[in-house]
């Protein structure tokens, strides 16, 4: 499991766990309210998550998937949080789509999302994926094109009438 040091604050990625099911859930709604983006309004960040779902909801969603919990242990306390994560599909029609990737705001442009993302890819690689695939944000769009995924078309996403627009994006391994 990978883990670097930075300042007193201990960073790993783990396998995902049924125990972080309602930190992801708090996580998630907490990232996708604290967007600061000309792209997205109010009511588009409403519609994407009007509040946190629940654990069941994320438990659910995420072992169906390969997904893994980025934690930060606070040196002085020992303290673990849950400050993001990241799931790719399994299943044969989707195989390889990452799903998911959430970094909580205070730890964004750190590193913690190309960290969470190389354990994928190498897991990814191992499983012998021949591509990996995403439709990013405005806000992860930038940080895919690092990791070498191309752009192949707009996309747009429904949720509660409200249209959010993205950016499909592949990658081959």
């Amino acid at each position: 499991m990978p883990t670097f040091k930075q300042t007193d604050k201990q960073i790993e990625v783990v396998a995902y766990h049924r125990r972080y099911a309602s930190a992801v859930s708090q996580l998630f709604h907490h990232c996708v309210q604290q967007i600061q983006h000309e792209r997205y309004n109010a009511v588009q960040l409403m519609a994407w998550s009007q509040a946190p779902r629940s654990s069941k909801h994320w438990h659910l969603r995420l072992s169906r998937s390969q997904a893994w919990i980025i934690l930060v242990t606070d040196g002085a306390s020992l303290t673990k949080i849950c400050a993001g994560f990241i799931n790719v599909e399994t299943d044969f029609r989707h195989r390889g789509y990452i799903d998911s990737l959430y970094i909580h705001p205070d730890w964004q442009r750190q590193g913690l999302g190309e960290l969470a993302y190389r354990q994928l890819e190498q897991w990814a690689r191992a499983q012998g994926y021949s591509q990996l695939s995403t439709d990013a944000s405005y806000l992860s769009r930038g940080l895919f094109i690092k990791l070498g995924f191309i752009q192949q078309q707009r996309s747009y996403q429904q949720k509660l009438g409200q249209v959010l627009p993205s950016f499909y994006m592949t990658k081959q391994l």
